[in-house]
């Protein structure tokens, strides 16, 4: 008996794929819910597993080609995968399978470009997981032994194997741009080509939250098993701004105005493609400690190019810190169909003037870039002005003042 594999539905806003990995060929045996083939679309990796237990008998596309919802990817068949030799060979490779079942697919897809034997590989994580630096590990090793046996062929010194670039040297390399990368730029240049964006600029003085920080960081992360970071008060300070200026919560469809009653915040987190934006749902009902736990497990799936579909969908506001790279200052663009994006800069020690005197205190610039033709620069000045505020007295997010 025959079972069809094929492309799963994709969202209204994803067109198509691209085959990125087959972990399989014909002939293989895969197991039930084993990852049979990686599809990268303009916004996540999804992987498609076997739906049952056999062989592989026919794979229809090769890696780089384009498909659609529902088109016909592979064909297994079950009955083949009944012999008593295939079992045989299925338990005593139990552990290898195991582990690979258990990689991500950032793991799997550099071991399928390098061509690399899975049983080689000694993986460092949980319960013997396979971790990117396992597969990054052996790929030194490898790289050693044939710089190693290159050099004996050749019957130099080590030395000698270091080429020195050659002066006035020009290098150039062309690689084509990732689903990714391609869709970042396409929306980037969509909302700047749509929106009548505009920013404007605030400073924080970050020392109220950096105490109060300091204060509880230790009893937190005992009681909630994160560290207490400085994005959720931004998220909460953001959260409570938008219930005082719903238009900065709104969007533009058309000729109408929607206003959304619900506060789902994104949170810009780099991964190994570029920059991604996870969505905290109903951001206005979680704690600081859901905020933290939420933001964690997202940064790791971004590492791991883990997020799904349904991560990344949405949003009524965005939060970017360029603050973590090192930025100063920037001018964030917009994410559409949202009408504002929060930017997050690095906290710097400055001389400020409090009361007729001279502090040192730690400071950060904040930038809202707004959609002009929905906010107003009044409204756009006091959200930001708010969450200035809120940050600098946190107990008014407590007191709801």
């Amino acid at each position: 008996m025959s079972t069809e594999i094929k492309v799963p539905e994709l969202p209204e806003s994803v067109a198509d794929a691209v085959i990125a990995s087959w972990y399989k060929q014909v002939g293989d045996v895969i197991e039930m819910d084993e990852v049979l083939v990686d599809l990268e679309t303009d916004k996540v990796i999804l992987e498609v597993p076997a739906v049952k237990r056999g062989v592989v008998k026919e794979i229809l596309f090769s890696v780089g080609d384009t498909v659609n919802a529902g088109q016909l990817l592979a064909v297994i068949e079950e009955s083949a995968a009944g012999s008593k030799d295939t079992v045989q060979v299925k338990k005593t490779d139990a552990t290898g399978s195991e582990a690979a079942a258990a990689m991500s697919p950032s793991v799997r897809k550099l071991i399928a470009e390098n061509s690399l034997d899975e049983s080689q590989l000694t993986g460092t994580g949980k319960n013997g997981r396979i971790l990117k630096q396992d597969v990054e590990k052996l790929l030194a090793e490898n790289t050693a032994v044939e710089k190693n046996e290159k050099m004996v062929k050749q019957d130099i010194a080590p030395a000698a194997e270091v080429k020195q670039p050659v002066s006035g040297e020009r290098l150039e390399r062309r690689v084509p741009m990732t689903r990714l990368r391609a869709r970042i730029a396409e929306r980037m240049l969509q909302s700047q080509q749509q929106a009548a964006i505009l920013t404007t600029f605030n400073e924080v003085n970050m020392k109220p939250v950096m105490a109060l920080r300091s204060r509880y960081k230790d009893a937190f992360e005992k009681k909630y098993g994160v560290r207490l970071g400085f994005m959720s008060f931004f998220v909460q300070a953001s959260v409570e701004a938008l219930k005082r200026f719903p238009e900065i919560n709104a969007s533009i469809d058309g000729n109408d105005i929607v206003y959304h009653g619900y506060y789902d915040v994104g949170v810009a987190v780099s991964g190994p493609n570029g920059l991604v934006v996870p969505i905290l749902r109903d951001a206005d009902i979680q704690s600081i400690a859901d905020i933290e736990q939420s933001i964690i497990a997202y940064a790791v799936k971004a590492r791991e190019n883990s997020l799904s579909i349904d991560d990344i969908t949405g949003g009524t506001f965005t939060i970017s810190n360029g603050g973590v790279f090192g930025s100063m200052l920037s001018t964030p663009i917009i994410n559409p169909p949202q009408s504002a994006i929060l930017g997050m800069h690095t906290i710097t020690e400055r001389a400020m003037v409090v009361d007729g005197e001279v502090q040192v205190l730690p400071m950060m610039y904040l930038a809202l870039s707004y959609d002009h033709r929905l906010v107003d620069g009044k409204s756009a000045v006091q959200f930001l002005v708010t969450i200035k505020q809120l940050l600098e007295d946190p107990s008014r997010m407590l007191l709801g003042i």
